[in-house]
């Protein structure tokens, strides 16, 4: 059976960035999988938090979002046309953007920024794991001796 997967494109609009996040998260909700209520929370904010900053910083035209489920490893890959990496960082106390790959590092299990030859592709990596399999886990780890 083939991965869960969305691929839709993104107009460089801010309304377009917040239908795109819905569109995501109803997507991901209609593939069944047993996501709890923290993941689904840490999905969404990754999830608006490259969409935003591809439609804030892209040069021109849309921006594309790819979100794909394998095993328990949800990647979000959002590509757009600007050439220019953003650099991580905490902006000042009085700012009001400049928070979300700051964000993204702290929620994600992995994430990264990569050039493309039409700009570039933000990308994060998390882990989802059901509540059946997290009652499980401590019950193999219990058996092993060290």
């Amino acid at each position: 059976m083939a991965a869960p997967q969305l691929i839709l494109s993104v107009p460089g609009t801010p309304a377009a960035a917040t239908a795109a996040r819905h569109e995501v998260m109803d997507a991901i909700r209609g593939w069944g999988a047993s996501f709890d209520a923290e993941a689904l929370d840490t999905v969404e904010l990754v999830v608006s938090e490259l969409i935003t900053n591809a439609v804030r910083h892209a040069a021109t035209g849309p921006s594309s979002v790819t979100v794909r489920l394998h095993d328990a490893v949800l990647l979000i890959e959002v590509c757009d046309s600007s050439p220019v990496l953003p650099q991580p960082g905490l902006p000042g106390a009085g700012a009001e953007s400049g928070r979300g790959l700051f964000l993204v590092s702290a929620l994600a299990d992995w994430y990264g920024v990569e050039p493309t030859p039409c700009g570039k592709r933000s990308w994060a990596e998390i882990t989802v794991i059901d509540a059946a399999a997290a009652l499980v886990l401590p019950a193999r780890l219990s058996l092993q001796r060290s």
